[in-house]
C-alpha cells in the first residue's frame, strides 16, 4: 500500500496484518554472547533459549543411559529415599525429646 505525501512522494504504510509481526514480538533468547551482549534470536516455543544456545536440546539422558553414570548415589530415587530417612529421623528426634 502506498499513499502520497503533500510533497508528491509516495511512502509505504505499515501493514497491520504483517505475518512476521508475531516473529518480531516473540521472546528473545537472552543468552550471553562472546562479546557479552544478550542474544537477540527468537527463543524456541516453550523454551527460554534459541536453537543455537540449547533450546532444541532435551538434555542429557537419564540414569544408566548417561555416559557418566557410576552408581546412582544422586539418582532421583536415591534422593527421595534420603529425604524419607531424614524426615523419619527428624520425627524420631522430636518424639524422643518429648519423653
Amino acid at each position: 500500500m502506498s499513499s502520497t505525501r503533500p510533497g508528491g512522494r509516495a511512502r509505504r504504510m505499515k501493514n497491520k496484518d504483517n505475518p512476521m509481526q508475531s516473529a518480531h514480538d516473540s521472546p528473545r533468547c537472552g543468552a550471553k554472547t562472546r562479546c557479552g551482549t544478550p542474544c537477540q534470536a527468537p527463543a524456541i516455543h516453550g523454551k527460554k533459549r534459541c536453537r543455537l544456545h540449547g533450546g532444541k536440546s532435551p538434555g542429557a539422558p537419564r540414569g544408566e543411559r548417561h555416559g557418566q553414570w557410576v552408581d546412582g548415589r544422586y539418582s532421583i530415587e536415591a534422593m527421595e529415599e534420603q529425604r524419607r530417612f531424614r524426615e523419619f529421623f527428624k520425627m524420631l528426634r522430636e518424639n524422643l525429646a518429648d519423653l
